[in-house]
């Protein structure tokens, strides 16, 4: 059986995670949120210890929600070839584009801090982007192993770069003049695409070696 106190975090988050995608974390107010949640200031003090702790909570719980599914596939594209794993990482990071209403809430809550960038999620993404970052690594130096720290994390960062452009603007693309249908086989065949394009640029400064 949920607990009532249980019951009231999750009604905190939902209503947060809406109004921080459509206002911003500035723009949101703790008396907004109460307002939409039907709680008491006291409920957000003692479930999240304020505005920074509940913020950082939903933005945790976005990025959790964003990246899991690869994270959980890492074991995975170890066994397979260094090009079968780059396109599988490149699928998986882009298969959100065909999701609805709580990964738009998400990218909002990103775009946001692409705008805007708040002290909590900086320290929030020093947290929890290691096991990502790291699958992204893994990939770029099965392709140039002797490649430096540096190069590759900046090659990584590149590498999921291709795929976040298209998830920061699914919105827009959707849209004319652009008018991307967001199915699945238009995320495959894009998929598809962006691979070709990585390995091309991988592929100038790979060993012959494909293992």
């Amino acid at each position: 059986m949920t607990r009532p106190s249980e019951v009231t975090r999750d009604r905190i988050m939902k209503a947060a995670e809406r109004l921080f995608a459509e206002r911003g974390y500035d723009g949101t107010s703790i008396r907004a949120i109460v307002a939409k949640a039907r709680v008491n200031q006291a409920a957000i003090n003692y479930h999240f210890d304020g505005k920074d702790g509940l913020y950082r909570e939903v933005l945790r719980g976005a990025f959790r929600g964003m990246i899991a599914e690869q994270v959980s596939h890492g074991e995975e594209l170890k066994a397979m070839s260094r090009e079968e794993a780059l396109t599988a990482f490149i699928r998986r990071q882009l298969h959100p584009l065909m999701a609805r209403d709580e990964f738009s809430r998400h990218m909002r809550i990103f775009n946001w801090e692409s705008v805007h960038p708040t002290p909590v999620f900086r320290s929030m993404m020093a947290e929890e982007s290691a096991p990502f970052m790291g699958l992204a690594t893994d990939i770029v130096r099965r392709f140039v192993p002797e490649a430096d720290a540096r190069t590759l994390m900046v090659a990584a960062i590149w590498l999921i770069g291709q795929c976040s452009v298209f998830l920061r603007n699914r919105d827009t693309l959707a849209e004319p003049p652009f008018g991307l249908d967001l199915d699945e086989s238009t995320v495959e065949w894009l998929a598809q695409m962006v691979s070709r394009w990585v390995l091309a640029g991988f592929g100038r400064s790979a060993p012959a070696n494909k293992a």
